[in-house]
């Protein structure tokens, strides 16, 4: 039976009313998705930074990983990852990560980079991030590869990479031997110390913090100094990149970045 007259009219107000209130709920509910790839190499550009599905050493397992970028305001970005890797557990199979500067190559501008460790410049940054992950090894970590010349190329191979662990789980463990326990930040630290691609490849160094953490924020140029205070490494090379994201050797599961930037200067 259809309503009429005045009761028809209130009734389809009440219609129109709960119609709108639902289609204001459904919206609410339904935000805009953000972009995503799962192919190897895939990427998006979020201002400075650029975020990579890195899975560089896919070839000692088999798997999967993916990512997806969230979110800009000036200089800081969210973005996230989630990966499922099976194969050997003492080897890497990817490093997706938000990048600032030098990658293989220069991608974008603004960054800041490159700068000579000499000159003492300020690298705050902060990385803010929920882990899930289980079956495996894994860490979060920040990557900083450095040069002896300002400006290198797409093929020209580093002279030192210098991590900074933040959270790892399943055992995962740096390349080389540990060295001391060090203060750096206000935290403690493993210092490890080792090489990778003998003669022709570089120096790594490696911090890794004692207590998992899920939110940092440091000058990450004290790190550097750390380094060339103990005759490591030499003050007349260029910090050219600075990375942070996820290395994964085996297991399941992701990486939310609530936050990070890195500004230089």
């Amino acid at each position: 039976m259809q309503p009429t007259g005045m009761f028809a009219h209130r009734f389809r107000v009440v219609l129109a009313t709960a119609a709108l209130a639902l289609a204001a709920v459904i919206v609410q509910a339904s935000p805009a998705q953000a972009a995503k790839t799962c192919n190897s190499g895939g990427s998006y550009d979020m201002g400075k930074y650029w975020i990579s599905n890195n899975l560089w050493g896919a070839g000692s397992g088999s798997g999967w990983q993916c990512i997806w970028n969230n979110s800009q305001s000036g200089n800081n970005i969210s973005w996230g990852t989630n990966y499922s890797w099976s194969g050997s557990g003492n080897s890497v199979k990817s490093y997706d990560a938000a990048i600032l500067g030098w990658h293989w190559g220069w991608r974008r501008t603004g960054t800041g980079l490159p700068v000579q460790l000499s000159a003492n410049k300020n690298v705050n940054t902060g990385f803010t991030y929920n882990v899930r992950h289980s079956g495996g090894a894994m860490n979060v970590s920040y990557d900083m590869w450095l040069h002896p010349m300002s400006n290198p190329g797409g093929g020209t191979t580093p002279s030192d990479e210098v991590m900074i662990w933040t959270y790892r789980a399943g055992g995962a463990g740096p390349a080389g031997t540990l060295q001391a326990t060090v203060n750096v930040a206000g935290t403690s630290w493993d210092l490890y110390r080792g090489r990778i691609g003998g003669s022709t490849g570089w120096n790594v160094y490696s911090f890794v913090r004692k207590a998992n953490t899920s939110s940092a924020t440091f000058n990450a140029r004290d790190f550097l100094n750390h380094l060339v205070g103990r005759g490591w490494m030499s003050s007349s090379k260029y910090l050219t990149s600075v990375q942070a994201g996820t290395e994964v050797f085996t297991g399941s599961g992701q990486l939310d970045v609530t936050n990070f930037y890195a500004n230089v200067g």
